[in-house]
């Protein structure tokens, strides 16, 4: 049995390796915007609908190898009752990045184990992000210094680099801003007989 990642996430990746862990990465081929689309129109929650994203994801890589563990994951932020994606152009992310000037929303990280084909565990964790006031002179440095990078995560932020600096508390763990809730993943490895106990 081998464990497989279904995301082409580096920080993921990252994640998994750093822990000890030895993995395929196999990236699933999923429209996550065709998947979400009825779900959002019919008011879905977003704690939900991270697990579902996740989920369909774990699923289609897990259906190619037959025995295997794999994990999906997926995160979603929701600020002021909607639901933001990764942002499409440098000045959608300044905008949202405006816009949360000040305020807090929250990055929700659902985590499924699929083998076969089906969801074996799920479990999707919340952390509550509070940002700084900041100007919009400040973005447009941040901006600048941390380039295409803003474009690759669903807050226009990277955490473990300058994105720190948008941010005066954070209520949630790390692994969980990052997208990959290592603690309860770990636990459920442990469970599995992955890793020893």
């Amino acid at each position: 049995m081998t464990l497989v990642l279904a995301s082409g996430s580096k920080i993921r990746a990252e994640l998994l390796k750093n822990a000890g862990l030895k993995f395929d990465v196999a990236p699933a081929d999923v429209d996550e915007r065709a998947v979400e689309q009825p779900l959002l129109e019919s008011g879905f929650p977003p704690e939900d609908l991270a697990i579902v994203l996740a989920e369909a994801k774990a699923n289609s890589v897990s259906e190619e190898r037959p025995g295997d563990l794999v994990i999906g994951a997926d995160q979603i932020l929701a600020y002021d009752g909607k639901r933001f994606t990764k942002p499409e152009s440098m000045e959608a992310a300044r905008r949202q990045l405006l816009a949360f000037s000040g305020k807090t929303h929250e990055l929700l990280s659902a985590v499924v184990i699929s083998k076969d084909g089906e969801a074996i565990w799920r479990n999707v964790s919340v952390a509550r992000m509070h940002m700084r006031s900041f100007s919009p002179k400040f973005v447009g440095q941040y901006l600048a210094q941390v380039g295409n990078e803003a474009l690759s995560s669903v807050g226009a932020y990277q955490l473990e680099g300058p994105g720190i600096q948008l941010f005066e508390q954070i209520d949630g763990d790390y692994f969980t801003v990052l997208g990959l809730p290592m603690f309860p993943l770990l636990a459920k490895l442990r469970d599995l007989g992955v890793i020893e106990v």
